[in-house]
């Protein structure tokens, strides 16, 4: 792995691409103009506009620059959301140019993964980090804890199906897999077959929304029936 990013390191060898500096807990792209992308570091949010050739601080208004999550909403991708470990979520609607802090009924501030409704922009979750999942149906003006059934409350992961969105997955720190099919408000496990309860990230596949994929901290898993059954998938 090189570290300059002046120059490419060659074949089969990663080159930086910056930001420099900075840790990346998260990367957002903006689906309209895929040239434009996000970083959350711990410094706060960068954005590129070159493909992320360059890399410049979007932080004016940003009270907490410990950023986890990112997330751009699909239809009007000048609104993005920015998740922080211990200050809630900002709100720009100005592609990253400023951010205003959106707490109202956030009990828990210390946010790990944001999701978005791609149908429903103005619908989102936030998975935090003891409090469980929280919902707006109003761009983030309100929220309100949805936890019903939900009995491990560290979030580390969110996931929408995109066809059909009031049916979600929350990956949580060793409690295993949660799915809900109303939109939140209620949720149940579906940890059948596997065997690492420990999540980072969940992942639904767009055209057949039945094949999920969840990353733990014992490899890869996969479900071919809605998260009903899994099996690891890690061959290679």
């Amino acid at each position: 792995l090189s570290w300059s990013s002046s120059v490419s390191a060659g074949f089969n060898v990663w080159t930086s691409n910056g930001p420099e500096g900075g840790i990346i807990n998260a990367l957002a792209i903006d689906l309209q103009t895929p040239a434009t992308l996000y970083a959350g570091t711990n410094g706060g949010v960068f954005k590129s506009t070159d493909s992320g050739a360059h890399w410049s601080a979007a932080n004016k208004g940003l009270t907490n620059t410990y950023v986890q999550a990112l997330a751009v909403d699909p239809q009007t991708p000048a609104t993005l959301y920015a998740g922080t470990f211990d200050g809630g979520i900002s709100k720009s609607i100005d592609s990253g140019a400023s951010w205003t802090a959106i707490n109202n009924g956030l009990t828990n501030e210390a946010i790990n993964t944001l999701a978005i409704d791609p149908q429903t922009p103005t619908t989102l979750y936030a998975g935090t980090n003891g409090g469980g999942v929280f919902k707006s149906t109003n761009g983030g003006a309100s929220w309100s804890a949805i936890n019903n059934g939900l009995t491990n409350r560290i979030i580390l992961a969110l996931a929408l199906d995109p066809q059909t969105p009031a049916t979600l997955y929350t990956g949580t720190l060793y409690g295993g897999v949660f799915k809900s099919t109303d939109g939140g408000a209620s949720w149940s496990t579906i940890n059948n077959g596997l065997t690492n309860s420990g999540f980072c990230a969940l992942a639904v596949n767009a055209q057949t929304p039945a094949i999920i994929y969840a990353g733990t901290d014992g490899g890869v898993f996969k479900s071919t029936d809605g998260g009903a059954n899994w099996s690891a998938s890690n061959n290679g």
